[in-house]
């Protein structure tokens, strides 16, 4: 079964911040299978619930749409533009539960992985 899914991905450990980084990430609205990935049937179905917000700070930045591309490409459409766009690593593979990890990729290529913190149906 399908649902819709606040997701919160908070900023994991890395070099600049070893303790991860709560106050900056990113809030999903998506559809979840029962295996917790992304169900790309009900995303094409109802392309404008599937939302994301990038927050610095505790602070949004920027909002836009999650959207499928070609292949098994996820992106982060975020506005305006597309300088500031996010490509999910393998995120049609990647299990939405609470603790694990999700690497997205910056506009310019820069890696970053975060992790699942939130998980509340909408």
């Amino acid at each position: 079964m399908t649902t819709f899914q606040h997701i919160r991905l908070e900023l994991a450990r890395d070099a600049d911040h070893p303790h991860g980084d709560s106050a900056n990430g990113y809030d999903l609205v998506a559809p979840l299978d029962g295996d917790g990935r992304l169900d790309l049937a009900a995303c094409r179905a109802e392309p404008d619930r599937c939302r994301v917000r990038r927050f610095e700070q505790d602070t949004t930045v920027a909002t836009g749409l999650l959207r499928h591309t070609t292949g098994d490409r996820w992106i982060l459409d975020l506005e305006p533009g597309d300088a500031d766009d996010v490509t999910g690593f393998r995120l049609g593979e990647e299990k939405f539960v609470l603790g694990e990890y999700v690497s997205l990729l910056t506009a310019t290529g820069v890696e970053h992985t975060y992790s699942v913190k939130r998980l509340q149906p909408v």
